[in-house]
């Protein structure tokens, strides 16, 4: 038994929680945060079984994009002016962690 830890882009959140449930998945949903844009995301936890880790991670992935962002930077020079100007990063995808689960009980 293994226990998926996906941290997803929020703009997908509801996309991947659909595409679990089509495809027989249970999962708890827990909002979270992001430390670098401090954009919502969406933790979900999934308890399946070893040989069902691919499935679960390809149906992840296929509603998991990738995308560009323009977020502000700034800089500061030595005369207290401060100049701003946006830098992209690529924000979105999904963060998975597959763990060993010793006892799963559902009641």
């Amino acid at each position: 038994m293994k226990l998926i830890f996906a941290v997803v882009n929020g703009d997908d959140s509801q996309a991947v929680s659909r595409a679990l449930t089509k495809n027989g998945f249970f999962a708890t949903k827990l909002a979270s945060t992001g430390g670098f844009l401090s954009a919502g995301n969406t933790t979900f936890l999934i308890c399946t079984d070893d040989e069902k880790v691919d499935e679960v991670i390809e149906v992840i992935s296929a509603k998991s994009h990738k995308r560009k962002q323009f977020v502000p930077s700034g800089t500061s020079s030595g005369l207290g002016t401060y100049s701003s100007f946006p830098v992209e990063v690529s924000v979105g995808g999904a963060t998975i962690f597959v763990t060993d689960v010793e006892r799963f009980e559902k009641v």
